[in-house]
């Protein structure tokens, strides 16, 4: 498999946070050990603070803070909240759990 290929298969997440709140410093925590644990060299984090980006925030129609969006693969999803279910997270994101 080649890195273009590669990357292709990445899933590619945005997470849209609120500053330093304590809601967004624990949704950061949670995806960053998701990614960790079951994504090594799998996954594309890139964390927005709404604050700093407003036009990201209107451009990705973000209404609550902390937001998870999966851009790809497809489907897109949207995930709400600390991201603390982490079974729930990793379900919606199409993550096969480690048994």
């Amino acid at each position: 498999m080649d890195s273009a290929e590669h990357q292709e298969d990445n899933l590619e997440l945005q997470l849209f946070v609120s500053g330093m709140s304590a809601r967004s410093m624990q949704a950061i925590k949670n995806i960053k050990q998701i990614c960790t644990e079951h994504l090594v060299g799998k996954c594309n984090l890139e964390i927005i603070d709404i604050y700093k980006n407003p036009e990201l925030a209107s451009k990705y129609q973000i209404v609550f803070s902390p937001s998870l969006i999966k851009q790809h693969p497809l489907p897109k999803r949207t995930l709400i909240g600390t991201l603390s279910n982490k079974a729930k997270v990793m379900d919606n994101l199409g993550i096969t759990r480690k048994k």
